[in-house]
């Protein structure tokens, strides 16, 4: 049918086999059919799927019942037709950014590596299209407050930096530079698009500053340990230098090194073996014991939360917490050092919620209800269909309940059990990461 009415509109068309046409589906199962994908100048621009079968576990197919189309246009790839370049890095969104880099580098993005100066031994063409596309996407991803982090989506973005931060590294940029990029990028999409310059360029400048401190220390290193680069060498380059496994991978192919990814794999789960023995008593959303002074500090912490929103930006979450008999310690995002200040501003909130006499409820609810309620979750945290959610108040000055998250409890019935709240020290815990640890007295 999609071939004549092609040819009914004048399209040129060629038709290929199924292996070459038929999309889906993204997993063992689901929703799938042939599609139509459209080239310009060679240049896959659009795919047409008609999904009208579903695959099942055991490899066969079933019509479905409601069938549909599912259109992907890559917008980027259409503006290189429409800009007639020759790829999508000459194009309007990236030229900007490219030409930033022929200056920042003083080579130019058609050199290769064997046109190039002594300093660049790698293809400078693809080192200048890796550098452009993750510091742009990592840029998007901080305006969206997903900040560089060792966890989840953070720990992409730090990735995506630092894998840009090596490129640049390889072809003579030897300094600073995210900065210079990130305003291009803004001054590209102004018109279309609001992005927090201060906020993007201070987290660029942050994670970059902080990566290039160990990053020559850490190529000095691989150059030393590259003839005999195994899984476990792979792993202290990992965790001494902050090289993912994959940038080490990377630079091993270039190399045209193998590295047994199983001996880092194995490295890595031995590591995470003494870390998890390390830290016993962690809890993900409950306490593991139900004492009365670990169900007070329980609620203590989620006002610690919402006192951290408060005084520092909604930007916080939870990054990890442990409770026991004597103390609070709660891990949480935040680039620098709290001052004196702010920690009392911290306290004084939570104590001032606590002296209001707040009554602590509880009710059960779907995700999709809490989320949209506007509770408060730990990202990445895999909660089941049904939660529980926590919310102290409603405050006496704004009517509305100052702490609203889902938890698997315990917690006590009011504050006024909880006496006063005391932040006892405040530290780095990981990059990126700070910590607190508090008591009631």
């Amino acid at each position: 049918e999609s071939a004549e009415v092609l040819k009914k509109m004048g399209i040129k068309y060629k038709e290929f086999p199924r292996e070459d046409c038929f999309w889906g589906p993204t997993g063992d199962e689901g929703p799938c059919g042939p599609d139509v994908e459209m080239f310009v100048d060679d240049i896959e621009v659009w795919t047409l799927v008609f999904n009208e079968y579903y695959k099942n576990a055991n490899g066969s197919y079933r019509p479905l019942k409601t069938k549909g189309v599912d259109t992907g246009m890559g917008l980027e790839r259409m503006l290189v037709v429409l800009n007639k370049k020759n790829d999508i890095y000459e194009t309007d969104v990236f030229e900007p950014i490219i030409k930033e880099i022929e200056k920042l580098s003083k080579l130019k993005y058609g050199d290769d590596k064997d046109e190039a100066c002594e300093k660049c031994w790698v293809d400078v063409r693809k080192q200048m299209r890796v550098i452009s596309d993750h510091i742009k996407a990592a840029i998007f991803a901080i305006n969206d407050s997903i900040l560089p982090s060792n966890k989840d989506a953070g720990y992409i973005v730090r990735r995506l930096i630092r894998r840009a931060v090596i490129k640049a590294s390889q072809i003579g940029i030897g300094e600073n530079f995210t900065e210079e990029i990130s305003q291009a990028v803004i001054k590209t999409y102004i018109d279309v698009y609001k992005l927090d310059s201060e906020k993007i360029s201070s987290e660029l400048e942050k994670e970059e500053t902080k990566f290039r401190n160990t990053l020559k220390l850490g190529l000095k290193e691989f150059e030393k340990v590259k003839e005999n680069l195994d899984g476990t060498v792979a792993f202290k380059l990992y965790e001494t230098y902050g090289f993912p496994i994959e940038m080490t991978e990377e630079l091993a192919k270039e190399n045209k090194i193998q590295i047994n990814k199983r001996e880092f794999e194995e490295a890595f789960k031995s590591h995470q073996e003494k870390s998890r023995t390390a830290s016993k008593g962690k809890f993900k959303g409950g306490l593991q014991s139900g004492g009365e002074q670990e169900t007070k500090f329980h609620t203590a912490t989620h006002l610690l939360l919402a006192s951290l929103r408060e005084v520092l930006g909604k930007d916080v979450n939870q990054k990890g917490a442990n409770i026991n008999s004597e103390r609070i310690r709660f891990d949480f995002n935040y680039p620098e050092k709290l001052s004196d200040e702010q920690i009392k501003k911290i306290e004084d909130w939570v104590n001032d919620k606590i002296s209001q006499n707040l009554d602590v409820e509880m009710k059960e609810m779907s995700v999709k209800e809490a989320l949209e309620s506007g509770a408060t979750s730990i990202p990445g945290m895999k909660y089941p269909n049904i939660v529980k959610v926590f919310s102290i108040g409603p405050s006496t000055s704004s009517g509305q309940p100052c702490s609203v998250e889902i938890c698997g409890g315990p917690h006590v019935k009011n504050t006024s059990e909880l006496g006063k709240f005391k932040i006892i020290k405040e530290e780095s815990s990981s990059s990126g990461i700070r910590r607190i640890k508090a008591v009631l007295e």
